[in-house]
Formats: C-alpha cells, structure tokens, sequence
C-alpha cells in the first residue's frame, strides 16, 4: 500500500513525501482509513512504530474537508500528550505534514510562561498539542475555551494514566464534549485502566491493534549482562560506552537521585554525558535534548520520564542500567533504538534483586534474553533463583493447627490399641 492510496489529498501527500515516509507503516494503514470514516479509534501500537503520523495525517484531511467558519476561532484539534518531550515530538510532525496547508499548529506545555500561551484559545489553531496538567490549569482559570473542539486525541493513553492524569483528561473530556470524533492511541491495551479510558471517552470505536512485522522485532536484538553487585555493573556499562559502535545510547536508571550519581561516575570515566529526568526547568530539557540529537553529546543518561518522550531515528543502544518496574516500561525504553529501519541493540544489567523483574519481562515479551558475559568483566557469581513465595503467617498458623491435630489424632488412636 501506498499513501496515495489512503485517500489523502495531494498537498498532504506532498508533504509526506518530503518528510520522507517511503510507505505507510502497519498502524498507520489500520488507522487512517476508519479515522477519515469520522470513526472513534482504539489503536494499540508499540513505540517507533510511527503512530503520529497515524492521527496527525487524518486530523489535518478533516481540517481539509470541512473549512473552518471564518468568523468562528479556537481550538479545532485537541492532541493531548503525556510528557513535554512528547507533545514536542508531535506539534513538530503536525507542523511538518501541514507544511503545504495554511493551517495554524500550536503547543502548550509545562515550563513555557503564560504569556506565549495566551492568544491560542483566542485566536484561530487549527491543531493543538498540550500536556494536560497545564492545559487544565487555563481551563480553571476561563481562559481556554473547548466548545469548538471537533476532535480529541488521546496519545500515549496508558502512559498518561500512569502519571496519574486520569482525572484530570476526564475533565478535559468532559469540557470537549461537543467534538465529533475521538481517537485513543496505546502501547498497550492491557488492563482495566485502558478499558475504562475507552469506555469513557470513545462511541463505537473501531478497534485497531498494529503487531509489529516479524522484520520489526529482530531491529532490536537484546541480551542481559549478569553484575554481581553495583560497582561490577558500571564498569561493564563503562567498557561498553567506550565501544566504537556505541554511537548514540541512552542509559537509563530508577531515580533522579542515581542520575545524578552516574553522571558524575561517567564523567569521571571521561565520558561526558547529557542527562534527563522529572521536574527539570523547560529550557534545561531542550539543551539537554539538542546536545543529544544535535551529537555534541552521544550519551543520554535519563529516568523513565524520557521512555517516550524522545524520537530520535539513530540511538544505537539503549542500556538498561537500573531495571523498570514493569515489563511494559522495558518495552517503551528499547523502543527508543532500531527506529526509522535501522537495527538497535538493547542491554540489561541484572544484580541479584532484578532477577524477578527479569523473568516478568521475559514473559511479557515471550523471549527468554540471552546471558552474555565481558572478556574480563566476568560475573563471580551464578545467576540468582527467583524466591518463591513464602506462605502467609495466617497460612502457617492454620497449617501448624492441622499439622498438631493429624499428631493429637494419631496419638489417640495409639493409646486406644494400647488399651486393647
């Protein structure tokens, strides 16, 4: 299939052209065509697997088909984002596929003053990416209006359910209640969360779930270094950044505070590093960001809070240094190599207490993650056994009761045969 084929009209098409899409991807030929039916969607899609271009190309053919009212302003289209770095992604592709349009793209994020924001509601915006949080903040305030809304996208649905904006998109929602059409896009469908989400917000949506070509998979190849303790595992993270074909990685960890530490154990190691993390400053993000994509720096230490916040097409490797919590959260940060059809290699390092995490990402993904070891670097030793689950003090108690009452009984009938 070609993009020609999805019907779209010939300045959209030119503008795919010059961002270089070759072909449509899987999500985005399951996606257009119901979108362009003014169906609701439900899209389950897995990072990289390019999925704003999936709503931005039928939200712009709408603006396309039905012109705006002249005398009529705001808001047109609500894209709704979980991070900055998101929401910049996408106000970026939404203003490159309306090169050849005149329409009007705007963002609203966290980090940037009012005064920038200001005119967008009054005015005239055909397309506008916003963070919730501070998108709610002028909703209160009156000084965004939704009532000219005509659709509602949800990007990164279950991600912004994570970072607890729950009720907060439900308000928005609720707000944006005369749209037309709403479109849900997910890493992941999986649990009640989603479902509810969608029940919510969508009316008779089409379900559109976009597995990735087997070609797709293999981009990424994976495998586990086993550490023996903290120490052991940074200078196996260090032996590889100092690799010639670790061209760009991004490193990621638990917490703020073991940004910090690493950073300072790189640079140490001569090997400067950007980094990333929650309640950063807004400027501070983008010079971390543009040191990064521009290659004055190729390594990107960072929290979960960059997993989908960045779109870069070269991140050669992405380092598991700390692991996530959850198995979905290990595939949205390996999702950040093998883009754009070009491989990637993803690498866990896995102390003692990650073997648990270990085993429900391996099943999550249904590949058990080959063992590798560093000439050198060689863990002392053996890989740990997942504890077993231990019974509960109520369990134990009532197992004691029957285990003394099958002795008590046992005795009994002992000293009635002694009787006889």
């Amino acid at each position: 299939m070609n993009f020609s084929d999805l019907e779209l009209d010939d300045v959209l098409l030119q503008a795919v052209e010059q961002a270089g899409y070759k072909k449509p991807t899987v999500i985005q030929q399951l996606a257009i065509p119901p979108a362009l039916e003014g169906k609701d969607v439900l899209a389950s899609a897995a990072t990289g697997t390019g999925k704003t271009a999936g709503f931005v190309l039928p939200a712009l053919q709408h603006l396309l088909d039905y012109p705006r009212n002249r005398a009529a302003n705001g808001v047109r289209i609500l894209i709704l984002s979980p991070t900055r770095e998101l929401a910049e992604q996408t106000y970026k592709v939404a203003k490159q596929l309306s090169a050849f349009t005149e329409f009007n793209c705007a963002i609203i994020t966290g980090g940037i003053n009012y005064g920038k924001h200001k005119d967008i509601s009054q005015g005239k915006v055909d397309i506008l990416v916003a963070t919730p949080g501070r998108l709610m903040e002028y909703i209160e305030e009156e000084s965004f209006d939704c009532r000219e809304i005509e659709w509602l996208v949800l990007d990164e649905a279950d991600r912004m359910l994570d970072m607890g904006f729950g009720k907060t998109i439900a308000k928005i929602g609720e707000e944006a209640r005369w749209r037309k059409q709403t479109l849900l896009f997910s890493a992941t469908l999986e649990g009640k969360g989603v479902d509810s989400f969608a029940a919510q917000f969508l009316t008779a949506p089409i379900l559109v779930e976009a597995e990735s070509p087997r070609r797709e998979k293999a981009k990424i190849i994976q495998w586990v270094h086993l550490s023996d303790d903290r120490n052991h595992k940074l200078q196996q993270l260090i032996w590889w950044l100092k690799q010639e074909d670790v061209k760009k990685a991004i490193v990621f960890v638990k917490t703020r505070e073991r940004v910090a530490e690493l950073c300072g154990q790189l640079n140490s190691a001569d090997l400067p590093c950007a980094w990333l993390q929650g309640e950063m400053a807004q400027d501070k993000r983008q010079k971390a960001v543009k040191a990064f994509v521009s290659g004055y720096r190729n390594i990107l230490v960072a929290t979960d809070v960059a997993a989908r916040g960045i779109d870069i097409d070269d991140v050669s490797h992405v380092f598991n240094y700390d692991m996530p919590r959850t198995a979905d959260i290990y595939v949205h940060r390996i999702g950040r190599t093998g883009r754009a059809g070009k491989k990637g290699t993803a690498i866990s390092f896995i102390e003692a207490h990650d073997v648990a995490v270990l085993g429900k990402v391996e099943r999550y993904i249904k590949e058990k993650l080959v063992r590798r070891v560093i000439e050198g670097l060689e863990p002392k030793n053996k890989e740990a056994r997942i504890p077993s689950k231990k019974a509960k003090p109520k369990t134990r108690k009532l197992l004691h009761k029957k285990q003394q009452a099958a002795k008590a009984k046992k005795r009994a009938k002992k000293s009635i045969k002694n009787l006889d």
